[in-house]
């Protein structure tokens, strides 16, 4: 497998909107479009996780108490306290990283969620970049990883490219001394959690980050967590401000690791897979129009390139629906898209729109 370029990431000049984020592709004159821009899924947050964050709304007098929602994190993935951080979303998770450890050299692997970048940048760091090719579809070669690197960021699944490393692979980056960061914050839509790091105290400098606002549309509040090291645990978590996780955010938390929530997530990352199975036939269908869809792909999004892509993706908004935009990703360009996965129904008027649009720039 060719080996993956590594660059250092110059702050900005480089063409990529580190800062750019899919919901604004849905704000203002976009709000009434049919979004696949962003990642949430659809119809959530459920009715009952709804009445249990309205119920929450008595205790706002009091500071908010984060003890019964870390021990349900813990307990979900037999870890004790001491390995779980709460955070306000997993983008604050990276933020105390970059200004709560002390690192030398800093790499981020590309594509993927441009957040960490961002906040190591912000932080003053200099950062190396690892940018896998589409030749390799994507996929991890431990070895272009620079030796020297002490702390290095990977997601998995990869926003945007749908990869799904597999936990060897990722295992294979851990040594002494180097902190390994892997975001998992769409693990949970995956059936079985396949190659998850999450709950493994064996891989040395492990820092998994996970997310509860997507698979439960929780966006909006803000809670996500960490798993590490007690030592990286403490570390982060004095960055922190106090009381960085609201009330209701808490609840959220204990409420999404009860047995019920649990299984209604499997059979929903099921139905994602199916709907997404839908999805990528259907995009197959345009590969004589000279698309192509990264696959495997394994998360709640599938990556495409097609040809006039920035043309296509606005000729989709004039139709009725917001994708994506691939070029703020370091590693592609406008000729990328993301797409996220919804039912079958609102697919299929996808699909029609986009043999419109890839019509409309081809004549």
């Amino acid at each position: 497998m060719p080996t993956p370029t590594h660059t250092e990431g110059a702050s900005g000049g480089d063409g990529h909107d580190l800062r750019h984020h899919g919901d604004a592709e849905v704000r203002d004159a976009g709000a009434e479009l049919t979004d696949l821009a962003v990642n949430v899924r659809a119809d959530t947050p459920p009715p009952w996780l709804r009445e249990r964050i309205a119920a929450s709304l008595t205790g706002l007098a009091a500071y908010p108490d984060g003890r019964e929602a870390r021990a349900a994190v813990a307990a979900r993935h037999g870890l004790p306290v001491e390995r779980v951080l709460l955070t306000a979303g997993a983008a604050e998770a990276f933020v105390l990283l970059a200004r709560a450890l002390k690192v030398r050299r800093p790499v981020v692997v590309h594509p993927q969620f441009t957040e960490p970048e961002a906040a190591l940048r912000d932080a003053g760091h200099s950062v190396g970049r690892v940018l896998l090719r589409e030749a390799d579809g994507f996929r991890l070669d431990p070895e272009a990883v620079p030796e020297d690197a002490d702390l290095v960021v990977v997601g998995n699944p990869t926003n945007p490219t749908s990869v799904l490393h597999p936990a060897g692979v990722l295992g294979e980056l851990a040594r002494p001394g180097r902190t390994l960061v892997v975001d998992e914050a769409f693990m949970d839509a995956v059936p079985d959690e396949r190659e998850a790091l999450a709950g493994r105290t064996d891989v040395p400098g492990l820092v998994v980050l996970r997310s509860l606002t997507k698979t439960w549309g929780l966006a909006g509040l803000r809670i996500g967590y960490v798993l590490a090291s007690p030592g990286t645990i403490g570390e982060l978590e004095r960055a922190q401000p106090l009381w960085p996780v609201s009330t209701p955010a808490l609840a959220a938390a204990s409420a999404c690791m009860t047995p019920g929530a649990l299984a209604e997530a499997a059979h929903a990352a099921h139905r994602v897979a199916a709907d997404r199975a839908h999805l990528v036939a259907g995009l197959r269908e345009f590969e004589s129009d000279g698309l192509r869809v990264v696959e495997p792909a394994e998360g709640p999004f599938v990556l495409v390139r097609v040809e006039r892509g920035a043309a296509v993706r606005r000729l989709l908004r004039g139709l009725g629906f917001a994708v994506r935009r691939g070029d703020t990703f370091p590693g592609l360009d406008e000729e990328w898209i993301r797409i996220a996965v919804r039912d079958r129904v609102t697919v299929n008027r996808f699909l029609q729109a986009l043999d419109r649009a890839v019509t409309g720039v081809g004549g």
